[in-house]
């Protein structure tokens, strides 16, 4: 379905000033011609939780487009603001799900947010996430044992994906390893590489640390995370750590004092019963026992001491650039109590005392709006409002994959309106800044591979969305090889490389096999593109077609913008003319800068003919949005 309606996103077009709280905040709706002609526009704003509305002024017309523009005061922290139309005899309302003909709850109004802004770096980055006993094996790892937990593996034994050797395969990757895979990782265009835990732990996931105070010795210890992060710097390239606040190991020093002795201070940081015979922990899992946030004592040793956890790996000699905190949507929170906001509050403070310019993510798997109205957490590593819907519109009929811990064997197939609606619904909740920090992953170290998932080429369709849609783009390392898996466990296998021998004694060398598809060129190219178009960073967002088996949208400033077409089979669609300036219209005429399998677009009656013989993506840089050149109300430079 082609899409011509109104349109406000929160980018500089259309909300061009900062946010203070007490300030007023102009903002701009845009209404095109074809659809309608309105008589008024408001914007409604909720102010200290009571509605009121502020007329809009009429800036002129641009490109087929009537502009209007209000002011609101910007009473509260998170300012809501949706904006009512009236066109025909009817009223609209607009908000961040879309246009409708009747009432609208207040959930999915737009948002302005005065908190702490972001480190500018972070939404224009592109993150490579690595798996460090899966990623690379320095020589330094030849003198490491198999610790006695660990089943040593060659880097060529298969992952068990599912079963009691799943935690406990060592392939011995280490920190030095990835240091000397540091030109792979720069040619992928990659600006941020997040690793997941590098804290001693009876487990290769690292998830049950058995201390915060140390980097595990059979990843090279203390001197090889300073090193990593040294040469990654002078690459230009931040290193991000991966933190459990909602969990430590059971054989975590702190855990081991306080199941020893219940008057221990260390007791007081977990969730004991009455007669201290039983703890909780994650899901049930033993090795995992649950924080108590309540405690004074743990939240001076977790975040506020000089030489706390939070603390000391974001200063010198270590200097990480930010933290992703793991599943941060359960820290704080047991039953009745929920302490959730007040943590991540307390993590935020501290980080930005420490570094204002570090990054702090946190992991919420569903519908992760709520937690993250940009106060505290900077964006989620979320799988709702992208991830999910994305493999249901590019599902194939695969065999049994995790579904994101659903019963489900798979994901239901659906259509490109479904997609967007979907889409629309789980991101409306989040500011348009807090948008464009969330993590945007194809899949990660906790889930199916998309080559599983998705139909042939998929992946690459799915890359294009990625790298162009807001959020960061986040690519789990084996991703440009093509690598498959039926589960997170399954997904964590271990990179082609040539190299030294492993925890068995075997050579590392290249696997042919294991190099499902060799996509590095492809995702090199989206993140260059990425990179070089402030609009894929900078721009709004605007929808455009949304039908069957075609997703058309478009990011804009008024300097310069780009299409993206996505086709999962072979299709025609027609784009309405009406929604494109002239100048952009002709751009369409050109090659794409970026394409995976065939695309064209040639101009036909009423607008773009979009053809493709099968699966395929393109992305257009086309002229820039055009402002009404006549202008009213406030000076708009």
């Amino acid at each position: 379905m082609p899409i011509v309606l109104p349109h406000h996103d929160g980018s500089a077009l259309h909300a061009p000033d900062s946010v203070t709280l007490g300030g007023t905040v102009r903002l701009r709706i845009r209404i095109p011609r074809s659809w309608g002609t309105a008589s008024r526009v408001w914007i409604r704003s909720v102010q200290d939780g009571e509605p009121r509305y502020d007329a809009a002024l009429s800036l002129g017309e641009a490109d087929g487009w009537e502009w209007w523009e209000a002011g609101i005061l910007a009473a509260n922290p998170v300012a809501r603001y949706r904006f009512l139309l009236e066109a025909g005899g009817r009223y609209w309302s607009l908000n961040a799900k879309g246009l409708f003909s009747r009432d609208v709850a207040d959930s999915a109004d737009f948002r302005l947010t005065s908190f702490a802004p972001a480190p500018d770096w972070l939404h224009r980055a592109t993150m490579y996430q690595i798996f460090p006993d899966r990623f690379a094996r320095s020589t330094q790892a030849d003198g490491h044992p198999t610790p006695d937990w660990a089943i040593g593996c060659g880097w060529d034994t298969p992952v068990v994906g599912a079963g009691p050797e799943t935690p406990v395969q060592f392939y011995g990757g280490d920190l030095p390893g990835i240091m000397e895979k540091l030109d792979h990782i720069q040619d992928l265009g990659v600006d941020v590489i997040y690793l997941t835990p590098f804290f001693p732990a009876r487990s290769n996931h690292r998830y049950d640390a058995s201390t915060f105070d140390a980097v595990d010795p059979l990843l090279g210890g203390d001197q090889a995370l300073v090193d990593l992060v040294e040469a990654a710097h002078a690459r230009g390239i931040r290193v991000m750590g991966d933190l459990t606040a909602n969990h430590s190991g059971d054989a975590h020093e702190w855990f081991v004092k306080a199941l020893a002795d219940p008057r221990s201070e260390e007791a007081g940081y977990y969730y004991f019963s009455p007669d201290h015979s039983d703890y909780e922990s994650w899901w049930g899992v033993p090795s995992l026992p649950k924080l108590k946030w309540s405690s004074d004592a743990l939240r001076r040793r977790f975040v506020l001491d000089d030489d706390s956890v939070v603390a000391r790996w974001l200063k010198p000699p270590f200097n990480l650039d930010g933290w992703r905190i793991d599943v941060g949507n359960m820290t704080g929170r047991l039953g009745s109590v929920d302490l959730n906001h007040d943590v991540a509050r307390l993590i935020a403070g501290r980080v930005r005392e420490i570094n204002p310019d570090a990054a702090l993510l946190a992991e919420s798997t569903s519908d992760a709006a709520p937690d993250f109205s940009g106060e505290h957490w900077q964006g989620a590593m979320t799988y709702s409002n992208f991830t999910r819907p994305l493999w249901s519109w590019l599902a194939k009929d695969a065999p049994h994959v995790n579904f994101f811990g659903t019963p489900l064997a798979g994901p239901n197939r659906i259509d490109a309106d479904d997609f967007l609606a979907t889409h629309l619904d789980l991101a409306s909740g989040f500011s348009w800044d807090v948008r464009n920090q969330n993590m945007n992953a194809l899949n990660t170290h906790d889930t199916a591979r998309a080559a599983t998932v998705m139909i042939d080429g998929g992946q690459e369709l799915g890359a294009v969305l990625m790298f162009t849609l807001p959020g960061v783009p986040v690519v789990f390392a084996g991703d440009e090889f093509g690598f498959e898996g039926f589960n997170g466990e399954d997904s964590r296998t271990p990179m082609p490389w040539t190299g030294p021998e492993t925890a068995s004694g075997q050579a590392q060398r290249e696997e042919p096999a294991r190099v499902v598809k060799d996509l590095r060129a492809g995702y090199s190219a989206l993140s260059r593109l990425r990179r070089e178009e402030p609009a894929l960073t900078e721009g709004g967002l605007r929808w455009i077609h949304a039908e069957g088996d075609v997703l058309v949208f478009i990011r804009e400033t008024t300097e310069s913008s780009v299409l993206v077409a996505v086709a999962r089979s072979g299709a025609q669609a027609v784009l309405d003319g009406t929604v494109l300036s002239g100048p952009q219209l002709e751009a369409l005429r050109g090659a794409p800068d970026f394409v995976t399998g065939e695309l064209t677009a040639e101009l036909a009656p009423g607008g773009v003919l979009l053809s493709t013989e099968g699966s395929a993506a393109g992305v257009w840089t086309l002229p820039g949005t055009a402002f009404p050149t006549i202008r009213t109300g406030h000076d708009l430079d």
